[in-house]
């Protein structure tokens, strides 16, 4: 019988693990859906609801969700480390679920405001958890590479919520009925809940906080009756379930850990929701969208291209994918965030000589393509790698944080720097920014995380 028996960190895949990566990846697409979603919003609000809204107003009104993601990562994160995953993967859900309600049934810039930031303490919740029931479910050999599949998810949620907003608008053809598009994000988290119903207390978690039988037992539901859990490989991590002070975790090494794994992060949030969010406003400020002769029709245009350039995700995550378990990844980091600025460089110049317009969208569809291929996958990765088990949600939950806070200043600011200095400054202060972050992630990457450390 014993014979029979597999070893959880060297087994082979079976469907059980890919159940959980695709009910832990929903957190990600339920994210980008409603980032992206927020672009499509803000302007039919501007235009046809409320045009007294000012760039500052609108900046508030943009960036809450992100507030909530910010928020919900550092608490779920913190009590996920003292109270275990499950109780939080479920509440998550259903948090996100009644704030969705709240605002598809009540039509109010108030309601929104405060929905958006419900809905981001939920997201937030989920994208401290994700990666940690990933890494500790897969088997060694797939580890990182199943991290970042479910980070690449996040891309259909980009897609899917951009094509079918384009579907609702030439449906309704009414830019009031603007907050039924949460629906969407209703549905998804909907389905995230039904799929947490069948999930069990993370097996990582349950062993460094002593509980040997209840881990067991996750690993049969989750894997099978045959398999069993590596104690000896886990064996180090048990006397470590008095996790970090929260002052500790910000002290000399892990400090440094910090700095990689969240610096980084802030870097590319403001590549990816800062240009993402306002990705339609931007399309429609650079007259990159053919001019419809009533502002609802050139919102329908500026959506139809965002739909195309988002789709520039998916390849971009399929070429990071690639190359995780090839590259080592402060160097896939880096370089992704230099091609970024690059493709910026590109749209820019393509901006101010008058260029075709299809040079301007390739710079667009090259910025996308390196920011999902490097510094969006990698930062998501690069934390489940260097925080032990014992303080895996404190440390994610830190780096997400510091992710949507970079979102949150982008978002903020980004309608404030088209009215002072126009595309231009916006482009020149992302390609500054996108520069900081390789900066950062050579400085520092190759002292956190050594080369002979990458698959680890």
């Amino acid at each position: 019988m014993e014979r029979n028996r597999v070893n959880m960190e060297t087994m082979p895949l079976r469907r059980g693990h890919f159940r959980v990566l695709v009910a832990a990846s929903l957190g990600q697409v339920t994210g980008a859906a409603l980032s992206t979603l927020i672009g499509v919003m803000l302007p039919m609000i501007q235009l046809f609801r409320h045009p007294e809204l000012t760039s500052f107003q609108q900046g508030g009104i943009a960036c809450m969700s992100l507030i909530g993601i910010m928020i919900g990562s550092i608490l779920v994160g913190r009590w996920s480390d003292k109270h275990g995953y499950l109780i939080y993967f479920r509440l998550c859900p259903l948090i996100i679920f009644a704030a969705s309600i709240m605002v598809l049934m009540i039509d109010s810039i108030a309601v929104l405001t405060a929905g958006l930031l419900i809905m981001g303490l939920g997201i937030g919740g989920e994208y401290s958890l994700d990666s940690n029931y990933i890494s500790e479910i897969m088997p060694h050999k797939w580890r990182q590479l199943m991290v970042g599949v479910a980070k690449a998810a996040s891309s259909i949620g980009n897609i899917a919520a951009a094509g079918t907003a384009l579907l609702l608008l030439h449906e309704w053809n009414d830019p009031h009925m603007w907050n039924r598009m949460v629906c969407i994000v209703s549905a998804l988290s909907l389905i995230m809940f039904l799929c947490s119903l069948r999930f069990r207390q993370s097996p990582g978690w349950s062993i460094v906080h002593g509980r040997i039988a209840e881990a067991e037992d996750a690993v049969h539901h989750f894997l099978g009756d045959d398999v069993q859990i590596d104690l000896d490989r886990q064996s180090g991590r048990i006397d470590k379930a008095d996790e970090l002070s929260w002052r500790d975790m910000f002290r000399g090494d892990n400090l440094r850990k910090v700095i990689f794994g969240g610096l980084p992060w802030a870097c590319e949030g403001l590549g990816v929701y800062g240009i993402g969010v306002f990705l339609p406003a931007l399309i429609m400020a650079l007259g990159l969208a053919p001019h419809a002769e009533e502002g609802y029709g050139h919102i329908i245009d500026s959506v139809e291209l965002t739909t195309y350039i988002n789709i520039a995700i998916l390849p971009g995550f399929i070429l990071g994918l690639c190359l995780v378990n090839r590259w080592y990844h402060v160097r896939t980091q880096t370089l992704g965030f230099i091609l970024c600025a690059l493709g910026l460089a590109i749209l820019l110049t393509a901006y101010e000589l008058h260029w075709p317009r299809w040079i301007a969208i390739g710079g667009f569809m090259i910025f996308e393509l390196f920011l999902n291929a490097g510094p969006h996958l990698m930062t998501f990765i690069i934390p489940s790698q260097i925080y032990s088990v014992a303080e895996r949600g404190s440390g994610t939950g830190i780096s997400a944080a510091c992710g949507k806070a970079g979102a949150v200043i982008g978002v903020f600011f980004m309608p404030l720097l088209l009215k002072w200095g126009g595309v231009e400054l916006v482009m020149g202060v992302t390609i500054a920014v996108q520069l900081i972050g390789a900066a950062v992630t050579y400085g520092i990457g190759r002292k956190v995380l050594p080369p002979e450390q990458r698959h680890g």
